[in-house]
């Protein structure tokens, strides 16, 4: 999703330089530094967000003191400041919007993270059919119209207080460039989102509806970059260059949804069983971290089960264990340094490969006991999905030639 790249209708400066910040969705990891907890949900600000903080409020500042000469600097920069953060206020409530939706439809919303381009709302997982998809696409764009109505009944019907207008105008103008921008059909805008659950519902196909939504985003985004250059050629600079930039990000977020496509359907009758690595390597909980890191430097093997009394009950890996400095090794037994059982992330050996992925992913983690009737019947890694992701990738396209 994402916000209006053009100025505002009052002015050249009624907008920060170039097209406003964007919003979207993503299963990444979030960054950043933690603000709070909305509806449950975190919400960071990463680093990059200072950035556009300061150039939306600088270039407010600017256009505050060129309508309101009157107006004292200390004036122009306070409001420039409270506008921003207003206006930021409005990309988490359109976050939220479709934070809320999803959450209705018992898909979880991680987190949200405020960054240079604007707002990123991380979800776990895909909407299960088509409108589920659109309900919570279109949510976000309402919500924009939502507050643009609200701060134009600010600007016309509240008076006396030139600060509070002048602020309310260029709030509701910033929102419904929100919104219609997000109307536009390319994925990953709203807009794409939504055509992906139309054309999902017409074709009963999530994969060649998400082809469809990312062709058109993909339009899309080198029009903004053939656009941004022609502007940058001719003077703007800024502006232009700013709009090639997020022409840029969209391409690259259309191309990684057509992969994230293809991981789907590539994996998508691979369980765990089939690729897990039936020898599970055991140390003993009496071992020492020197006696452990030489265990893995002789095998090669950097995760180990860790059994007591014949049963499981934690697990290390190499990382752990160099977590320990270096003099304490030979006088420190792994149960120091291993992750307890209960806190162990696992697999079930029928669970889709594709799944186990995403979590690995998201927990940021490499290796995975497979379990099954509280037995530990195998190990499973990050790298080994990867490799046969990569290899039916390869063969899928020799086949296809």
């Amino acid at each position: 999703m994402a916000q209006e790249p053009q100025s505002s209708p009052a002015s050249d400066l009624a907008s920060p330089p170039g097209p406003p910040p964007l919003t979207a969705r993503d299963s990444a990891p979030a960054t950043g530094f933690r603000i709070g907890r909305v509806l449950g949900i975190p919400i960071y600000l990463h680093a990059s967000w200072f950035i556009i903080f300061f150039l939306i409020t600088l270039s407010l500042r600017t256009q505050f003191t060129s309508q309101h000469a009157d107006w004292s600097p200390a004036q122009h920069w306070a409001l420039g400041i409270i506008t921003s953060i207003l206006f930021f206020a409005s990309v988490v409530f359109h976050e939220l919007s479709h934070s809320v939706i999803a959450k209705h439809y018992r898909i979880p919303v991680a987190s949200i993270t405020l960054f240079v381009f604007g707002g990123l709302a991380r979800i776990t997982r895909e909407p299960d059919n088509a409108k589920q998809e659109f309900n919570i696409a279109i949510a976000g764009p309402l919500s924009s119209i939502f507050l643009a109505g609200c701060f134009w009944l600010i600007a016309h019907y509240v008076h006396g207080n030139d600060m509070v207008q002048a602020a309310a105008t260029w709030l509701w103008e910033i929102n419904l460039a929100l919104a219609i921008f997000n109307l536009v059909p390319g994925f990953p805008l709203d807009g794409g989102r939504i055509l992906r659950g139309i054309a999902w519902g017409l074709t009963g196909n999530f994969t060649r509806a998400t082809k469809i939504a990312s062709s058109a985003g993909k339009i899309f985004a080198y029009v903004m970059i053939i656009l941004g250059v022609w502007q940058a050629l001719n003077g703007n600079w800024v502006g232009g260059l700013w709009t090639a930039f997020i022409g840029w990000f969209l391409l690259s977020a259309a191309q990684e949804s057509l992969m994230q496509v293809a991981m789907r359907h590539t994996l998508t009758d691979i369980r765990a069983a089939d690729i897990m690595n039936r020898d599970i390597p055991t140390v003993p909980r009496d071992m020492s971290v020197e006696d452990y890191v030489h265990e893995v430097l002789r095998t090669g093997r950097r995760c180990h089960i860790v059994t007591g009394a014949g049963r499981p009950v934690g697990l290390v890996t190499l990382h752990a264990a160099r977590t320990l400095p270096r003099e304490e090794w030979a006088n420190t037994s792994i149960q120091a340094v291993m992750m307890p059982v209960d806190r162990v992330h696992s697999a079930s050996p029928t669970e889709p490969a594709l799944a186990i992925l995403q979590r690995m992913q998201s927990e940021d983690i490499n290796q995975m006991p497979v379990i099954s009737d509280e037995h530990i019947v195998g190990m499973i890694d990050r790298d080994t999905i990867l490799r046969m992701l990569q290899t039916r990738l390869q063969v899928g396209h020799v086949a296809g030639q």
